[in-house]
């Protein structure tokens, strides 16, 4: 007699369903608004603070002063502070328009060439592993007191790290596609120019801003060795006569001068890299 055999449940298989879309639009008006404020909300606490610690300890002026002194200092004696500043930011823009001009397409030749990765790479890292501050006394020798020397440390003080970064960003690009582009017929040219060129931008325009830090600090230390102008000598002149609050003036003037470097440099990658910028 023939059994029933029993029969197995159906089991429906699971649905499963689509993950959340998020949204990644634009970011409203009210956030824009939000992340402006932010810096200057920092920056307005931190001054608060400062003049609170100033006022609560009674710190002597003479060692700290009072923020609000630091602001008078700053209109007061603006005329020497501005002609102090034309000459350090001269000195800053040519030693990095040099630093440019010489390290990036030296750059490209040492990514581009084995011969001089093995020869000529290794005689740039041991110059560079020479203090720059030991051969500053050398370049007022060689090169005088006037602004050439303060041009040239400031040139040798930023060269390096826009040398490192051309380097890397010309050596990112990978194998495949340039097996990709010649398999396509494309040409040396139309590859550095449509492939090379634009993928080392991101990394070359990183070492820019490091440099530009090196190139601040060098002007004014070139400005210590041996100078009658500039925001270097307008320190060592404040520091001589204990004068506080305009040393805080003029670290504050360098302290824009950073900013404005940067943001520079920030702009100038933001047109020349489109494919970058967010949706």
């Amino acid at each position: 007699m023939q059994q029933d055999t029993p029969t197995r449940p159906t089991v429906e298989p699971a649905r499963l369903e689509p993950p959340p879309q998020v949204a990644f639009g634009r970011p409203s008006l009210l956030r824009r608004a939000v992340w402006l404020c932010m810096p200057v909300t920092t920056f307005v606490v931190l001054l608060a603070a400062w003049a609170a610690f100033v006022k609560v300890f009674r710190v002597p002026a003479y060692v700290l002063p009072d923020p609000r002194d630091v602001l008078v200092r700053l209109v007061t004696d603006w005329r020497p502070i501005l002609d102090n500043t034309q000459s350090t930011l001269v000195e800053i823009l040519a030693g990095m328009a040099i630093a440019i001009v010489t390290a990036i397409p030296l750059g490209l030749v040492i990514a581009l060439s084995a011969t001089m990765r093995r020869t000529l790479y290794p005689l740039l890292v041991f110059i560079q592993l020479i203090p720059k501050i030991a051969v500053a006394p050398l370049f007022l020798v060689w090169f005088g007191f006037g602004m050439e020397s303060k041009i040239l440390l400031t040139a040798l003080m930023s060269w390096f790290p826009i040398l490192q970064a051309s380097i890397s960003g010309f050596q990112m690009l990978e194998v495949r596609w340039l097996y990709l582009t010649r398999s396509m017929g494309a040409s040396g040219w139309q590859t550095f120019r449509y492939l090379r060129f634009p993928g080392a931008l991101p990394v070359v325009f990183s070492g820019l801003k490091t440099a530009s830090a090196f190139a601040t600090t060098a002007a004014v230390v070139a400005e210590f060795l041996g100078s009658n102008r500039g925001l270097g000598y307008q320190l060592l002149y404040a520091s001589g006569v204990l004068d506080t609050p305009l040393i805080f003036a003029v670290l504050v003037v360098l302290t824009v001068i950073g900013l404005l470097l940067n943001y520079l440099i920030e702009a100038i990658e933001y047109f020349a890299t489109p494919w970058r910028r967010s949706s």
